[in-house]
């Protein structure tokens, strides 16, 4: 064997030892990175770090890849033999052997990248999958957020409304109400705020309107006077303290208003209960909110929401309390002579229709009923 000859060999066999490793490289990569659990991709960074693997370590990948030190041992000895004069023959032989077992490498390489790919196509197919499911499940939780939400806007039934705010909140309650439900007093605010407010934004609108009033009873003593007991005790140093004659005056002024409303509006329904009892609360419901207020105007009050389970709550009360009032025939009052300012006389006829007397009021009394009915009057007085 010359020398060329035995440089083709080694040339051959450095060829296919290089290619191998090549391909084992790809392969061993491709595996790694198929079992990396946080993806199908990994990089490793050495970071700069200049530590030195152990030989166990950095020749371990020749215990599970035996043909490979089988094949480099023959060539090397395959080329040592070339160095002597002997025939061509083993040489040849020797060629066919490595190449057999570079064979059976790649084969086997092939196989275990056939393993991992038909993993990865698993891995693939069950991920697509999943990717379908996620719009459903992405309906399922919007569907469960509506219904948090939901819960939670039923939870919090109420606001806390501070007192300077509750003019400004019931004069918006009524500007596109179609209903208005009182429950208090003697309905001095209803009168001379809320009434007008309602009255004069439906005639703008063209729509109907209906009111509906529970006050005290001015005709019931006692009434009349728990409840002037309870309004003196919250006021001090008042020019005109509460009284019982008091409270019949100014309930008897908000009969009167809504009279006379009821008999100048034509598409105003009006409705008036006398209450034998007195109540510390004012419920002032529109069609879109309730307002809930004490009779100090510096209180906060209670606000809800048309939909609120309180506001359903407040609805069910006003009504089932107004069926217990006593009702004052307000219709036999719509074809009443009650001018735009109504005299003494007129006023008395009115209250005689409603099954009220007057009788026990002077003239000048009578007089201050008108005045107190239709000018507006300062709210909480």
């Amino acid at each position: 064997m010359g020398d060329d000859d035995l440089d083709l060999i080694h040339g051959r066999c450095g060829f296919w030892v290089a290619d191998f490793h090549h391909a084992r490289d790809d392969i061993r990569g491709v595996s790694r990175n198929a079992v990396h659990g946080d993806g199908f991709m990994s990089v490793e960074h050495g970071g700069g770090d200049t530590r030195r693997q152990s030989l166990a370590e950095r020749f371990a990948w020749l215990r599970d890849e035996p043909e490979v030190v089988i094949a480099f041992l023959i060539a090397v000895g395959v080329a040592i033999w070339g160095l002597t004069d002997a025939v061509d023959q083993p040489v040849q032989e020797a060629t066919l052997v490595v190449l057999a077992l570079i064979a059976s490498t790649l084969v086997r390489s092939r196989m275990r990248t056939g393993a991992v790919e038909n993993e990865l196509r698993r891995a693939l197919t069950d991920s697509g999958e999943a990717l379908h499911q996620v719009p459903e499940r992405l309906g399922e939780v919007s569907e469960l957020l509506e219904k948090s939400r939901q819960a939670i806007d039923q939870m919090s039934v109420v606001s806390l409304l501070p007192g300077a705010q509750v003019g400004a909140e019931l004069l918006a309650a009524a500007q596109h109400t179609n209903t208005w439900i009182f429950k208090g007093g003697t309905g001095a605010f209803v009168r001379g705020v809320t009434l007008p407010e309602c009255v004069e934004h439906s005639r703008v609108a063209r729509r109907r309107l209906q009111v509906q009033l529970e006050i005290i009873d001015p005709e019931n003593p006692i009434t009349c006077e728990v409840y002037a007991r309870f309004r003196q005790s919250l006021l001090t140093n008042r020019a005109d303290p509460w009284t019982a004659d008091r409270v019949r005056r100014e309930a008897y002024a908000t009969i009167l208003a809504a009279s006379w409303y009821a008999r100048h509006t034509d598409f105003l329904t009006i409705r008036v209960g006398l209450s034998a009892t007195m109540s510390t609360c004012r419920w002032d419901m529109s069609a879109s909110r309730v307002v809930v207020t004490r009779e100090d105007p510096t209180a906060p009050a209670l606000l809800a929401h048309q939909g609120k389970l309180y506001y359903a709550w407040c609805e069910t009360e006003l009504n089932a309390s107004f069926a217990q009032s006593r009702k004052l025939p307000v219709e036999n009052v719509l074809t009443a002579s009650l001018g735009d300012e109504p005299t003494v006389d007129e006023v008395r006829d009115v209250f005689e229709m409603l099954g009220l007397s007057l009788d026990h009021l002077d003239d000048p009394e009578v007089a201050d009923l008108t005045r107190r009915a239709l000018p507006p009057a300062e709210p909480y007085r």
